[in-house]
């Protein structure tokens, strides 16, 4: 049962890169978009993500629950050393989200207020996954030092570096590459496809630009990033596969082939995470002085981790085809009415 809840919380963290990571991505494009063409965004990203984007963060709670239940020293240690940037991302979240309500639903509408409402929903969509992708890249990178006896080594230096900002920088160039995708697919004018298209091109591009900057910072501070990507079979395979999707995506758009493409632009980013997370796992959280926090070793007792992965079976079973039926009832409403 310890695997079973070990692969629902993968399983959660993927899902909340690839959609909430799209759900942020749509603020990060309205944020590089000309005034003339902003209106026209926000009314293209409302389309997409209006009526599910608080659902995204369901993936989220999801993983913090199995985390807190089911891995209660590694969730404590990460709470602790990582409460910076855990506490920015959170309050990226609310703000966002807080943003996102007012100015589409705000009964007045006045410039003014939806000025504001506009500027935290650009800048916490982009702080947002920055600091995700610091928090993730802070997992492997080492620096966390559970036995610091000042306040930086502690908490500041574990996730504050090149290597961690790197992957932040990296995270927020693909959640835009990812909204990019997904709006080609949701614009219902020529124009605006092409703006997308565009758009996901100058993502494609910061994305690998980024991903070199990763492994520059990464030789720098001695994380071992190379070995653990093209030192194994799986997660090589996982970097060409996703490379050839790549291309892939590019020929399908070329094609006008508009709503596959977001396939393989999920496909991509699962193969990235997977291409990193095949050889750090079993450890969540890697550890500066080589003591790696473990799922298999630093989990809850026995009866707790069946009651947690009964629990997420069954539960599946009920919020699944729910979240589905959500999707397809949002993208099928114009045919309805």
């Amino acid at each position: 049962m310890l695997y079973v809840v070990i692969s629902f919380l993968f399983l959660a963290i993927v899902l909340y890169f690839l959609l909430g990571g799209a759900d942020f991505g749509a603020g990060i494009i309205e944020l590089f978009t000309s005034e003339d063409n902003k209106s026209r965004t926000r009314k293209t990203s409302y389309q997409a993500i209006g009526p599910v984007w608080e659902a995204n963060h369901m993936w989220l709670v999801i993983a913090v629950v199995i985390m807190f239940v089911g891995f209660p020293v590694i969730y404590s240690d990460m709470c602790t050393y990582l409460h910076i940037p855990l506490l920015i991302m959170l309050l990226g979240i609310t703000a966002r989200g807080t943003a996102f309500a007012f100015r589409n639903y705000d009964a007045i509408k006045g410039k003014k207020t939806q000025n504001f409402y506009n500027r935290i929903f650009v800048y916490s969509s982009f702080v947002t996954p920055l600091f995700l992708g610091i928090i993730a890249g802070s997992a492997i990178s080492r620096q966390i030092d559970l036995h610091a006896t000042d306040f930086l080594s502690a908490y500041i230096y574990g996730w504050f570096n090149l290597f961690s900002v790197s992957v932040g920088l990296f995270t927020v160039a693909l959640s835009g590459y990812l909204a990019a995708i997904y709006l080609i697919g949701e614009a219902d004018d020529d124009k605006d496809v092409l703006r997308f298209i565009r758009k996901a091109k100058l993502m494609n591009i910061l994305a690998v630009i980024f991903g070199g900057f990763v492994f520059i910072t990464a030789d720098l501070e001695k994380v071992r990033l190379a070995y653990f990507i093209f030192g194994n079979p799986v997660s090589l395979v996982a970097v060409i596969t996703a490379s050839i999707s790549l291309v892939i995506l590019w020929v399908l758009i070329n094609k006008g082939k508009r709503k596959i493409i977001r396939v393989f632009a999920a496909y991509q980013v699962t193969m990235i995470l997977l291409a990193v997370g095949y050889m750090h796992f079993p450890y969540f959280i890697m550890i500066k002085d080589g003591q790696n926090l473990s799922l298999l070793t630093l989990h809850a007792p026995t009866k707790t981790i069946d009651t947690l992965g009964w629990g997420l079976f069954i539960g599946s079973f009920i919020i699944l085809p729910s979240l589905f039926y959500l999707y397809y009832s949002f993208q099928k409403k114009d045919e309805i009415i």
